[in-house]
């Protein structure tokens, strides 16, 4: 009997853990409520449960880390478009002083590139999200889940 409750507490014990780790990397998804929610939710998530055990400061620091990542190369992406939009604008500055208004032509050349643009932020979003599901999925079943692609800003 006492072997018993000893297992039911150290099952009990284990499947808080990995629903805690499980709500660290899920808390990303605040990120859609308010800026930088994907950084600072699960910041303050790990920062609360990291001394709790083990596998909630190593999963707590993957999430961060991975949200930290995805952000910098969502900026970067951003600023890879800046020069095309910059171009875009200049290219019809001459319409600008020679009819005084902007005319922004929507030729193949434009909508091609607001398409491609839509179509690889989408692509980078639903990766991004498809990650974060994985990972929270994979510590609920208690496995220590290592995002691809992420710069350890956090040791």
């Amino acid at each position: 009997m006492h072997k018993q409750v000893l297992y039911n507490l150290n099952t009990m014990r284990k499947n808080n853990e990995n629903t805690n780790a499980f709500l660290i990397h899920i808390s990303a998804f605040a990120g859609l409520m308010f800026p930088f929610g994907n950084i600072i939710t699960p910041l303050i998530a790990w920062q609360t449960l990291k001394d709790r055990s083990a596998f909630l400061d190593e999963q707590g620091k993957e999430a961060i880390n991975f949200n930290i990542s995805y952000t910098l190369y969502i900026f970067l992406l951003t600023l890879t478009f800046i020069p095309f939009a910059i171009g875009s604008i200049f290219r019809n500055h001459d319409n600008f002083i020679r009819n005084n208004h902007f005319n922004f032509d929507f030729n193949f050349d434009n909508i091609f590139g607001i398409i491609g643009l839509s179509s690889i932020t989408g692509i980078i979003y639903l990766i991004g999200s498809m990650l974060i599901i994985i990972a929270s999925i994979k510590a609920k079943e208690g496995e220590n889940y290592k995002y691809p692609f992420t710069i350890k800003f956090i040791k």
